[in-house]
């Protein structure tokens, strides 16, 4: 623990050489775990890496408080797990659309127009979002990018990417509202 807190310290002061002593110890191993977890080793090595990159960003404030390994075996487990709750909620959606798509086209020809016109209302309202909103809209809804995903792409705070987003579901829901209204 004590040689933990020393290499921690030094890590936090800014040595890159005590940082990449630590990367290279572990990288292998936790990439090795992550891919026993997700199954892709491309995944795996993406979530050790973007480990690194946040610990080394965020050095100054993060705080390990067990082993340094128990930190890192702890950050790709919650990854890989993160990953593969994706995974399933991506799986939820395209089984939700290709069954909606099914339904669409069992449905009545006024159905099918009324689908239609909806999605009308809804690419022409997108396209009248400014250019960031949209962005955000789509890398999340679209991509499936988390709002952290989005804010560090983006160099903006999560917060920033909630806000987008939120003002982006009232226009939609407005100019839905006001369809629905018409029929």
């Amino acid at each position: 623990m004590l040689n933990d807190l020393f290499v921690l310290k030094k890590i936090k002061e800014g040595d890159i050489k005590t940082f990449e002593q630590v990367f290279r110890q572990y990288y292998a191993p936790l990439c090795l775990y992550g891919c026993s977890i997700t199954k892709r080793r491309d995944v795996a090595e993406e979530i050790v890496q973007e480990l690194f990159y946040v610990w080394w960003k965020d050095r100054e404030n993060i705080q390990i408080l067990h082993s340094l390994k128990s930190y890192l075996y702890g950050a790709v487990r919650n990854q890989s797990l993160q990953y593969l709750e994706h995974l399933e909620v991506q799986g939820r959606h395209r089984e939700k659309v290709l069954t909606t798509n099914n339904k669409i086209q069992d449905s009545t020809p006024h159905q099918q127009l009324e689908y239609k016109e909806l999605e009308e209302v809804i690419n022409r309202t997108l396209k009248q979002l400014p250019d960031r909103r949209l962005k955000i809209f789509r890398m999340h809804r679209m991509e499936g990018k988390k709002y952290k995903e989005i804010a560090e792409i983006l160099s903006v705070s999560v917060k920033t990417i909630e806000a987008e987003m939120t003002k982006a579901y009232q226009i939609l829901r407005q100019e839905i509202e006001k369809y629905t209204h018409v029929l």
